[in-house]
């Protein structure tokens, strides 16, 4: 700390109990992604043989789901092993955004598949042809969307404690994995009832399902590589920590952005001009305490300005656009 800046550059420094609780978030993301990682390949060597078994193109399109599926958890894993690396001198606010690229690699793995998808059902539509083995085919499904299920509960409760971006991107995958399960389902069920169509037509809807999940995955990807600032919730919530302290008048210019699940955060104090430097250092350092207590991965720069600068600045940016 320098000068009349405060800066954690390892926010594990101000507050203790924070490396006790991003140890236990790095556990559940190395689970979450291993977990993800085994449950694709399993599913990918299930409905290969149940797809060469029947020859349903709405099984192709539930496998190439858990191809995209397994290409993406291997992704996830490799990235969040880099994103969980601690800050160096080449990286001083660490490596968490190689999860926001993973997840824009997973859109681009959507895209391909759906295409492919979709020209294997156009093509269908000109050769129709009856499907053999179907109870092989519904067996593999019943026991994808089982075992899709349990993934996707323990994903969603890792995400709940990490808010992980290369998580949420792969749970939004299996997401549409179960659907894309359920649909072929049906269309194994209406193809053993004499509608052949159902297949091909089923297949596309899996195709445009897939393509829609794409928005959330690049929009949430893109906000963290562009440094969106953290929502209005989130800034309202350090604001108020910050004034709650009885020696802070004010508070401005207040940045953040995120870094996988570090929050970055600048904002200026605005103290009594009479404080000397040392008190002015400790108010500081107490709100800085006080933020890390509700956003224990944050990474923290406070600048300390005497009363009035804040209103000047404001004034001074106002009065040069006009």
């Amino acid at each position: 700390m320098v000068g009349p800046l405060i800066y954690t550059a390892d926010p594990m420094q101000a507050n203790p109990n924070s490396q006790h609780h991003a140890n236990d978030e790095a556990n559940l993301l190395r689970l979450a992604t291993y977990a993800s990682v085994l449950t694709a390949l399993t599913l990918v060597l299930a409905k290969a043989w149940a797809w060469h078994d029947t020859g349903a193109v709405s099984l192709l399109a539930s496998l190439i789901d858990s191809l995209m599926d397994g290409g993406a958890s291997i992704v996830n894993l490799l990235a969040v092993r880099y994103a969980l690396k601690p800050a160096d001198a080449n990286h001083r606010f660490g490596h968490g955004k190689a999860e926001a690229l993973a997840a824009l690699l997973q859109c681009m793995l959507i895209l391909v598949s759906c295409a492919y998808l979709s020209l294997e059902a156009v093509q269908r539509f000109s050769e129709p042809r009856d499907l053999a083995s179907i109870d092989n085919g519904i067996a593999v499904i019943l026991f994808s969307l089982a075992a899709t299920t349990g993934l996707l509960l323990l994903q969603r409760y890792v995400i709940r404690k990490t808010h992980s971006t290369a998580i949420r991107a792969d749970s939004l995958h299996y997401a549409s994995d179960l659907a894309a399960n359920l649909a072929t389902l049906l269309a194994l069920w209406l193809a053993a009832s004499g509608m052949p169509l159902a297949d091909p037509v089923l297949a596309l809807a899996i195709a445009l399902w897939l393509l829609l999940s794409t928005r959330h995955i690049l929009r949430d990807a893109l906000d963290e590589l562009l440094d969106r600032e953290l929502p209005d919730e989130e800034r309202q919530v350090i604001i108020s920590i910050a004034r709650e302290h009885p020696d802070v008048i004010g508070v401005h210019d207040v940045r953040t952005r995120r870094s996988g699940r570090a929050q970055i955060i600048q904002l200026h104090l605005e103290l009594n001009p009479e404080l000397n430097l040392k008190r002015a250092h400790a108010i500081a350092d107490e709100v800085e305490r006080r933020l890390h207590t509700q956003l224990p991965n944050a990474d923290i720069v406070i600048h300390q300005d005497p009363a009035g600068v804040g209103e000047r600045r404001r004034w001074i940016e106002s009065h040069s656009t006009e």
